[in-house]
């Protein structure tokens, strides 16, 4: 089983970017040194909380300060970007990374995003516009020498004829032919955009939210997709993200998760932020249970995985096994400010005591 690191990434409003990036890369730098196998970076605009606009900058810097570790997208939200600028800076960052670069892609989810951009998801027009955007840069990656156009009410876009005389061309393609792996997160049961996962042969990703219920779903979402075009489904290929926290006694680390940033950022964010949108149910592993069941209490018992390296074996193996199977952990990662030892302590305790205990899994 892979192991790997998501960045939404999850800083306290208010504290000077820069120190929030510094941060992120000194993590990444650490991800390297244990054997971390991947990290995803988000991408938000009008949140406060995960507060990296573009995290193609965040990984250009770390491709610099590692070696080894798969860098990707976590993800690129396809509804903010016109798919001509994006294709051309994914397709260069390919470039730099020569090839140690996973493209993750989604709708978003942010609704100050969805404001800002002027996309109406009470309607779901970031389904569409998503499958749109991703076609569009797939085309203007590929082979094929004839020019094209492609228009939507957010974008336009006509690709000129190359003229050698003139140096045009459309020249910029990604290192991995024919494009780099792609990844497509989801959260909801059922999510539509890992149906699309599905289809196309994409990696799937379940993000930290979805219990145990919901991502018995996400792989059928997977497999409808893939029925609709033949294509193939590897589970090995699905990444389950979830907050994890790992000390050397289950107490110590109960006591650090809930007193810590991980269920402060619930507290103070997520909870907040779903209750507007009336989403608080995706917490939870029945439906039919009250809101206010759901805190970083409930969570800790029945998502988190959380507790000594004996305990975090058991529990990613009872996952493993509820679920099916899946081929890559990634854990959460918080801004623990002056307690970061403690995140940097859980790090190396996930990856040097609990994932090599985990190695026939996955296969």
């Amino acid at each position: 089983m892979k192991l790997g690191l998501f960045l939404m990434p999850m800083h306290p409003p208010g504290k000077p970017h820069a120190d929030c990036y510094e941060l992120d890369l000194e993590t990444l730098r650490r991800a390297d040194a244990l054997g971390y196998d991947e990290a995803w970076i988000g991408e938000h605009f009008t949140s406060a909380w995960e507060n990296i606009p573009a995290p193609d900058l965040i990984i250009a810097a770390a491709l610099r300060e590692t070696r080894r570790i798969r860098l990707g997208t976590g993800v690129a939200c396809l509804p903010n970007h016109h798919p001509v600028v994006l294709a051309h800076r994914i397709a260069q960052l390919d470039q730099m990374a020569k090839g140690r670069f996973n493209f993750g892609i989604g709708t978003g989810g942010f609704p100050g995003d969805f404001t800002l951009f002027g996309v109406d998801n009470r309607a779901g027009e970031q389904y569409g516009l998503t499958r749109q955007a991703i076609d569009a840069i797939l085309r203007l990656w590929s082979d094929d020498p004839e020019p094209f156009a492609a228009e939507t009410r957010w974008w336009r876009f006509q690709v000129p004829a190359a003229d050698p005389t003139r140096g045009i061309a459309l020249h910029m393609k990604p290192y991995q032919r024919p494009h780099p792996p792609i990844a497509v997160a989801g959260f909801s049961p059922w999510s539509p955009t890992l149906v699309l996962a599905g289809e196309r042969g994409w990696i799937p990703m379940s993000i930290n939210f979805a219990p145990t219920p919901t991502l018995k779903t996400h792989w059928q979402a997977v497999e409808q997709g893939a029925a609709k075009t033949g294509a193939a489904t590897d589970r090995r290929q699905w990444r389950i993200c979830r907050d994890v926290h790992v000390a050397e006694t289950t107490e110590q680390a109960r006591r650090e998760a809930l007193a810590g940033a991980q269920a402060e950022v619930y507290r103070r964010y997520f909870f907040p932020l779903t209750a507007s949108a009336g989403q608080t149910p995706l917490f939870k592993c029945h439906p039919a249970e009250p809101d206010d069941v759901v805190t970083p209490e409930y969570l800790l018992e029945h998502t988190w995985i959380v507790g000594d390296p004996d305990t975090c074996v058991e529990r990613i193996r009872a996952l493993y096994d509820e679920v099916g199977g899946f081929g890559a952990l990634v854990q959460l990662v918080y801004d623990w400010g002056d307690d970061n030892p403690l995140a940097f302590r859980s790090m190396e305790l996930l990856a040097r005591e609990v994932m090599p205990r985990l190695r026939d899994l996955g296969r």
